[in-house]
């Protein structure tokens, strides 16, 4: 997932360790194992998605 955001693999294990998460949802097999859904990873990157000059929706 790393590779796939352009960010450090350090950057997606900080966001798993925040409490609450900041990340997207995420499925841990084991310790060192940690599995990411594509749905859940494109609806997380739809909710971040910024269009210049938009106004914001109110929530």
């Amino acid at each position: 997932m790393a590779r796939l955001l352009r960010v450090d693999p350090s950057s997606v294990r900080r966001w798993r360790a925040e409490r609450p998460s900041q990340g997207p949802p995420f499925i841990r097999l084991s310790e060192r194992v940690v599995l990411y859904d594509a749905t859940d990873l494109q609806a997380w990157l739809d909710e971040r998605r910024t269009v210049p000059g938009a106004r914001r929706r109110a929530v």
